[in-house]
């Protein structure tokens, strides 16, 4: 047998269950099984007695006999009762399904292994569909001391695939499985680590002698999952340090000069002086700089990305940022164009509502190199635009882009761009060590002089008459008020005030013409959303009802307050980045959280998080400790970060240690030529990952 063997041939297997196999846990080689881990094993040496247990505890193992077993139908259900007992006492036991098997393996002078969780049914406990193994082995069969139980889906659980099914084809192929699998990790690392072998490991994953032995498999299949997504990732960008070619822009002048004398709204801060020397640096080097940009809201990240853009500009080169939306994408050039304003630097923006002949006529002049610096969306990315010498690119809240888009843009020039890929959403420590192990990163962990710290309520209906009033007083100085909700129109299976049903509550407690609003939603035209949001930011309105498409891309120094319905329903990093909304200017701003009542204990915690601090990390952190980072940025669907054993916050102190061993030996073997090494250049070869996200990220 090869781990590559296809799992049809995997005896009790055929091709209806490979079928299945494959399309539930795309499980199709009996390596993919062998990879397929347990979440939980059972301790079968620990039984309780009937008359002395824990019924809080998930899983319990009792032992004892079978003494009557009844077959009972009530209208069109059937199912089958049995009494079972041990020296202690007794208990029912009910099946509904899989009847006709359990008849025929069911024996009254039989000795039982039986788990599962006893539940109250009236006055007496009963277990529902428990496992039950004979607990005297037949002759040559050995009952292993652990029971591994595998996640399943109710599809497979349906189609005759259960925990105990995957447990018997594990079995099956360990005893199949020669004494020893060719190593995957290099003797010097498993030495260093006191790691088990990877044969051992993978046995001992499925089967363990102890629960030592299961500890110490767990430990070491952590090490190798967090070692290769290390070394694939940090692979990338050692190679693109040692090999990859970029424009050297070694000219700071008039463009950068003029504008720092001339047009700097406000000094920089030490953290953008920072970050932009460490551009600088990169830009010098004569290799592609690719750099990730993390800043909090207001922090200042779009002046360093406009300063770095300059000095492509001094070295003859265009440049160009790409944002997400074109709320984004207007926002920032509008913002350009009052930074620049009076200097010989020729911007113009790209976005899907330009009307054909604006577009043709942008795109002949960047050809023409009669454009310095193009803003736009996903429009820039098209194969028509062309630039006559891009280089650099500017990525906002790039996680919003898929891999193969910012490729495109990266590819718009022979000699590769610089890149800075931007975000507002503070990137907690261990996933960015994780995430971005092939980006250079930069951090401004420093807001500018002058902003206060936004002050943050929570508020729930019965605070509603205060929460108005509250508002009509900061209108009467002169104020103006975001209020966000989380749904467009009224859901029937989602408790939620929608934010039409809000427009019209605020529109009574309002009324014209004292009071003007703007409705914005994701449904709108965008001509209609860019009619409320100039009619917002000019002042004629003064309060904004929408829903988080003013997440980013509105710049309204003058709204002093927001308010964010049904805020239970939003997670930390989208209640920051509504929160970033306000506080844009001097005077002081603030947040008021509205809920429900009743919030359970993760929503209190998020709830408490926002009230406590504005410092965009600390909330990132306790974000990916509630959600975990399968849920932050999709992250988890977009397959960058697909974990199988390994946890990011709980294995902190592994990710740690599996990066530094991972920098260590690339730095003493960049090429992983030593022979010690081979085993991991050719895992290399095998996935690509030479070439896959360094360049384009």
């Amino acid at each position: 047998m090869t781990i590559d063997t296809n799992i049809i041939y995997l005896k009790g297997v055929g091709p209806q269950r490979a079928d299945i196999l494959a399309k539930e846990y795309d499980i199709h080689t009996y390596g993919d099984l062998l990879h397929y881990f347990p979440f939980r094993m059972i301790d079968r040496s620990h039984v309780s007695t009937l008359d002395n247990f824990n019924p809080e505890e998930p899983y319990l193992v009792f032992r004892g006999h079978i003494s009557e077993l009844h077959t009972i139908t009530t209208g069109h259900s059937t199912r089958l009762e049995a009494t079972f007992s041990d020296n202690t006492g007794t208990m029912s036991l009910v099946w509904f399904q899989g009847l006709k098997w359990l008849k025929e393996f069911l024996r009254s002078n039989v000795l039982y292994n039986v788990m599962g969780k006893p539940t109250l049914y009236g006055s007496t406990y009963q277990i529902a569909h428990p496992d039950i193994e004979i607990a005297t082995p037949e002759e040559g069969k050995t009952v292993h001391p652990f029971l591994p139980v595998y996640r399943t889906t109710e599809k497979s659980k349906s189609r005759g695939i259960t925990s105990r099914n995957i447990a018997r084809y594990t079995e099956t192929l360990l005893s199949q499985m020669p004494p020893r699998l060719p190593e995957t990790l290099p003797q010097t690392v498993i030495s260093k680590y006191k790691l088990m072998d990877g044969t051992t490991a993978l046995r001992n994953m499925h089967y363990p002698p102890t629960l030592q032995a299961w500890q110490q498999a767990m430990f070491r299949e952590k090490f190798e999952e967090l070692f290769f997504h290390q070394l694939e990732y940090q692979y990338s960008r050692t190679a693109r340090r040692n090999h990859s070619v970029g424009n050297v822009f070694n000219i700071v002048g008039r463009h950068f000069n003029d504008f720092y004398r001339n047009n700097l709204p406000f000094a920089l801060t030490n953290a953008q002086k920072r970050v932009i020397k460490e551009i600088r640096a990169d830009m010098r080097t004569g290799r592609q700089m690719n750099r990730l940009l993390q800043g909090d809201v207001g922090s200042g990240k779009t002046l360093v990305a406009l300063l770095t853009m300059l000095i492509a500009l001094d070295n003859g080169f265009q440049a160009c940022l790409m944002a997400p939306t074109e709320i984004l994408a207007s926002q920032h050039f509008a913002s350009f164009q009052k930074l620049l304003q009076g200097l010989d630097i020729r911007v113009d923006l790209l976005v899907g509502a330009l009307k054909p002949s604006q577009k043709k006529s942008i795109k002949q002049r960047l050809a023409n190199g009669d454009i310095d610096i193009l803003i736009g969306t996903h429009a820039l990315i098209e194969d028509s635009v062309q630039f006559k010498q891009l280089g650099y690119v500017v990525i906002d809240e790039q996680h919003r882009f898929g891999v193969e888009q910012r490729a495109k843009l990266w590819k718009k020039s022979a000699t590769p761009p610089h890149i800075l890929v931007m975000t507002a959403t503070p990137i907690p420590r261990t996933l960015a060590m994780t995430l971005y192990a092939d980006l250079e990163c930069s951090v401004i962990d420093e807001l500018p002089p002058g902003r206060r710290p936004v002050i943050t309520t929570h508020g729930t209906d019965t605070n509603r008459l205060r929460l108005f009033e509250f508002m009509k007083q900061q209108i009467a100085a002169g104020r103006q008020i975001y209020v966000v909700y989380p749904l467009i129109n009224e859901s029937e299976t989602l408790d939620l005030k929608d934010i039409m049903d809000g427009y019209e509550s605020i529109s009574r407690s309002f009324p014209q013409p004292q009071y003007q609003i703007s409705i914005v939603h994701g449904q709108m035209p965008a001509e209609a959303k860019a009619y409320e949001m100039d009619r917002f930011k000019r002042g004629e309105t003064q309060i904004m009802v929408s829903t988080t498409v003013i997440e980013v891309g509105v710049d309204v120094p003058n709204a002093t307050v927001m308010v964010i319905e049904n805020a239970e329903r939003f997670g930390l990093s989208q209640l920051h980045q509504l929160r970033g909304r306000v506080g844009r200017g001097g005077s002081q701003s603030y947040c008021i959280l509205m809920t429900k009542e009743e919030l359970s204990h993760n929503s209190q915690q998020r709830i408490q998080t926002m009230c406590s601090t504005t410092d965009g990390f600390a909330i990132a952190e306790a974000d990916l400790r509630l959600r975990g980072p399968g849920d932050l940025q999709g992250l988890q669907q977009s397959g960058m970060l697909n974990l199988k054993v390994a946890d990011i916050v709980d294995d902190e102190p592994l990710v740690r240690a599996t990066r530094d061993e991972v920098h260590d030996l690339l730095d003493a073997d960049p090429d992983l030529k030593r022979p010690e090494n081979r085993i991991l250049q050719q895992y290399i070869k095998q996935t690509g990952s030479s070439q896959q996200w360094g360049k384009i990220s």
